[in-house]
């Protein structure tokens, strides 16, 4: 099994901004990277239909084989880590918003999280608030914001709408002071350069990218699942939701790609 490629989902593009921390980490391991595209956004589903969706994702990158998954998705981590980890036998991986990078580093005391409807009704966030800002005594504020994903796959990550609604949604933590801005969702990394077009440095911004990363390499070799081969890992992509629309999005975000993008249908 050490051999078998790793399989990463997101409801879409976003999780290509952990794959690419996780290639960069793990250069010899190969991807499977799953985006339920025909879903997307998680944010407003109920919490029992996006675990159903996240169990289905991950059913199918199991049946491909994978000896590993990192749900790259905030919702999906947040309603379903549990009821995955009960069902598969295989390290499963998911997200945890970097707030606590973003406690140690605060200079004003005040920190802000970037997140997804979904992410916000999820009790995970509230809990890493609970246990490491609570103690620090720095305050937490919340934006949100149910059209910055949409956009993203869109493949408008830097358009003048993008950045309209960035103003709109991250005023208010500017304002009050926030000097690190947690993105609590895997598409929101792409949207770093209209945060600083905007924002220019009144935030330091914080991903949990290169810590899941980090992690799944502890949890792969303490599980003797590290590919033991030398060769440059490769990569497959699939989508449930229209390829041809999809492929575009995919090529403009998949950084570090070397090998022609494989983007493929799921299910088939």
């Amino acid at each position: 099994m050490n051999r078998a490629p790793i399989g990463v989902f997101d409801s879409g593009v976003g999780g290509l901004s952990v794959l690419a921390e996780l290639r960069q980490l793990l250069p010899h391991e190969d991807f499977i990277y799953l985006a339920d595209t025909a879903h997307i956004p998680y944010g407003a589903r109920p919490g029992e239909e996006i675990r159903e969706l996240t169990n289905r994702a991950v059913a199918e990158l199991h049946a491909r084989g994978v000896k590993a998954v990192v749900v790259a998705c905030n919702t999906a981590s947040a309603f379903s880590l549990e009821h995955l980890r009960a069902r598969f036998e295989m390290p499963i991986i998911g997200l945890v918003p970097a707030l606590k990078p973003a406690v140690a580093a605060t200079k004003t005391g005040v920190v802000g999280v970037l997140a997804t409807p979904g992410t916000l009704r999820g009790t995970l966030l509230q809990d890493v608030i609970h246990t490491f800002a609570g103690p620090a005594g720095v305050r937490v504020l919340t934006a949100v914001s149910a059209e910055l994903v949409p956009l993203v796959e869109a493949g408008q990550a830097n358009a003048e709408r993008t950045r309209e609604v960035l103003r709109e949604t991250l005023t208010p933590l500017a304002e009050a002071g926030a000097d690190q801005l947690v993105l609590g969702c895997t598409h929101y990394p792409f949207l770093a350069g209209s945060i600083r077009a905007e924002f220019g440095d009144t935030f330091a911004l914080l991903d949990s990218g290169a810590a899941v990363a980090r992690h799944t390499r502890n949890v792969l070799e303490t599980a003797g699942l590290l590919n033991d081969h030398h060769q440059q890992g490769k990569a497959s992509y699939f989508v449930t939701g229209d390829v041809e629309a999809a492929r575009p999005v995919f090529a403009a975000l998949s950084t570090g790609q070397t090998e022609p993008l494989h983007l493929a249908a799921a299910g088939g």
